[in-house]
């Protein structure tokens, strides 16, 4: 009888059941953990998401004894699809924690059904507004790109160093273009830098003519980009192409060998902010996120990866942060259920001194990325490659 009741115990999937069978206590192994990750690995985010999706692949399966189960999705840089990716994950697969989606577009468009079903959210997209400002929603979202406030004020301080005093702006018509204007605005206005000219086109557009005719005519200083990807070397090559000679600026949204290819020589001088990963190997031994970019860089050698990507480095950090509050949150309650993910939302929050591929994270109730000015460094591009500056 007791060997029946033993495969009975064996074979349980609930949560840390417990059984007492002739004085001798029987305890199953925790529920694996489940992991539901979304991003954009087709469609105009593609050159971003793909990286993104190679990097999950390197992420442990393992962590604190417990087993990982990662559930891959790709939302194809559409917003609706995203959304029924995460409806999926919290209802279906019953995921203990959300990774991505790739753009901004998409993440908000995720932070309802993650706040609905209390599940962990951590965005791999660098708008602000997905984790500001803070209210019950957010409160379940987290990002790990450095937030475009923090690369906006670097901007503004090449700008000053450059004497810039006029500048025009094309972003996507989206909340990355958005987000970005209202924050280079704010950088700008205090530093007495006019914005002369504010356009706007979409990440699948193949020609920004009209766009740039209008920059042009105001004779701004310099040009700010904000776009993501290849599609933001649209308006730089047609800008390059009408005669366009001041000063380019683009966000970090273009910090991959993708946008270097596309956009080819009209990129050459290109200023832009970015993380300490890209130039890691330029980066002086005391700099504080180069110990952990090496890190990320031999991972991603090891296992036959030839360009690195600051979009997969975003990837990464998800993982370094799971990797420090997963095993705080199983102390407190089990995968599979809203305790475990309640405390999972807890260790997130309270995430300090972590060194990422690129940063130092110091999480707060009210600061849901965590990074400061350590995670920015402006580079410019030089004959195909990228090259840090002095700012």
């Amino acid at each position: 009888m007791l060997k029946k009741w033993k495969k009975i115990v064996y074979r349980m999937t609930s949560i840390s059941a417990v059984c007492l069978i002739s004085g001798v206590w029987l305890v199953d192994a925790h529920a694996d953990i489940k992991i539901g990750v979304t991003v954009s690995a087709t469609g105009s985010a593609a050159s971003i998401g793909m990286a993104q999706k190679m990097t999950i692949e390197l992420l442990p399966t393992e962590i604190a004894g417990q087993k990982i189960d990662y559930i891959v999705l790709d939302d194809a840089s559409d917003p609706t699809l995203a959304v029924k990716n995460i409806r999926r994950f919290t209802s279906e697969d019953n995921v203990d924690v959300v990774i991505g989606s790739t753009t901004s577009p998409a993440s908000l468009a995720m932070v309802d059904i993650a706040s609905q079903s209390t599940t962990p959210m951590i965005s791999l997209a660098a708008s602000a507004s997905i984790v500001e400002p803070m209210d019950a929603k957010r409160v379940w979202v987290f990002k790990t790109p450095q937030n475009d406030d923090l690369m906006s004020d670097a901007i503004v301080h090449s700008m000053d160093v450059r004497h810039v005093k006029t500048v025009g702006f094309i972003g996507f018509d989206d909340a990355y273009g958005e987000s970005w204007f209202t924050e280079f605005k704010r950088s700008a206005e205090r530093s007495h830098i006019k914005i002369v000219a504010s356009e706007r086109f979409a990440r699948n557009d193949t020609t920004v003519t009209g766009q740039a005719l209008k920059l042009i005519a105001q004779h701004p200083d310099a040009v700010l980009i904000a776009g993501s990807g290849s599609p933001a070397a649209l308006p730089q090559k047609t800008l390059k192409a009408h005669g366009y000679n001041g000063l380019y600026y683009q966000t970090h949204g273009v910090a991959n060998d993708d946008f270097l290819r596309v956009c080819g020589k009209d990129c050459n001088g290109t200023l832009l902010p970015v993380g300490p990963l890209l130039i890691s190997d330029q980066l002086p031994d005391n700099a504080p996120a180069k110990r952990g970019a090496l890190l990320y860089r031999q991972v991603v050698a090891r296992h036959g990866g030839e360009s690195i990507s600051m979009f997969g480095s975003n990837a990464w950090d998800a993982g370094l942060l799971l990797q420090h509050a997963i095993p705080i949150a199983l102390k407190i309650n089990q995968p599979g259920s809203a305790g475990f993910r309640a405390a999972l939302r807890t260790a997130l929050e309270t995430t300090t001194d972590l060194h990422t591929s690129e940063g130092v994270v110091n999480m707060t109730p009210v600061d849901h990325s965590g990074l400061d000015g350590r995670a920015r460094v402006m580079v410019k591009i030089v004959d195909g490659a990228w090259r840090l500056t002095e700012d």
